[in-house]
């Protein structure tokens, strides 16, 4: 069994692959100061089922540098003995990175890029709805080209919230009409469609770009905020819930065989 971990700003993915297959999967809070021996008496209480014995490798990718000293740290106290992989600039993906310094793009954005290409195929566009909105394009030749980067959902909110007096948080689901009458369907409708309006409108820019139709392109949208635009974002063609864990797989299998 894998364990697969992926540390964002505002949440941490854990998974247990049997072969690529995602087993199981969890998501947690990323809390910066916690500790080793926390994070791993967090993770006993998630193996509950007694998964912690069959763990024979681990993968990690991090966008938060704090958290992945610790998760080092675990990794070298609690699984020695098990093959490790830490995804880091210079990791041996097999997808070309094809932008200006290519040490610079996120780990997690590549390995989303490798899964998305290993699934379905290129050209594709990966649209990870999280803390930031990205937006990450791979060629047909299997090359990562680059991509964009937007506030999120919830980050928009907490800021609009912050500078507007009388706006608050509200549930993000359809409102009765995208010509709201009240605040909060307002926001709703500015965030349901406003923000699928964005996945749309990159998509056919990035497409234009490629010489591609947006017909002929897969959009594989993830990320834990992608369920608020999905059936409003037209251009989407596939959701993945569990790409990040997916390509982590594929990263771990490339480089622990060389070892």
């Amino acid at each position: 069994m894998l364990l697969a971990i992926d540390v964002g700003n505002t949440d941490t993915e854990i998974g247990l692959l049997d072969g690529e297959e995602v087993v199981h999967h969890w998501r947690i809070s990323t809390v910066a100061n916690r500790t080793a021996d926390e994070l791993m008496a967090l993770l006993r209480g998630l193996f509950a089922g007694g998964h912690d014995d069959a763990v024979q490798g681990v993968v990690v990718c991090s966008t938060v540098p704090a958290v992945l000293r610790t998760v080092r740290e675990l990794v070298g106290r609690y699984y020695a003995d098990a093959r490790s992989v830490f995804v880091e600039p210079g990791t041996r993906t097999g997808l070309p990175v094809l932008t200006d310094n290519p040490r610079e793009v996120g780990t997690d954005r590549v390995v989303n890029a490798l899964a998305a290409l290993r699934m379905f195929g290129g050209p594709c566009i990966v649209v990870d709805l999280g803390t930031a909105t990205t937006f990450d394009v791979v060629s047909a030749r299997g090359e990562y080209l680059g991509g964009a980067i937007a506030p999120g959902i919830e980050v928009s909110l907490d800021a609009l919230g912050q500078a507007g007096a009388q706006l608050r948080r509200v549930e993000l689901v359809r409102p009765r009409s995208v010509i709201a009458k009240n605040t909060v369907e307002a926001l709703q409708s500015g965030v349901l469609y406003g923000f699928s309006g964005q996945v749309d409108g990159m998509v056919a820019r990035m497409a234009a770009e490629l010489d591609v139709p947006v017909s002929e392109l897969s959009v594989i949208a993830t990320g834990s905020l992608a369920p608020v635009v999905l059936g409003e974002a037209m251009t989407i063609t596939h959701h993945e819930p569990r790409l990040t864990l997916i390509g982590l797989g594929l990263v771990f299998d490339r480089n622990a065989s060389a070892k």
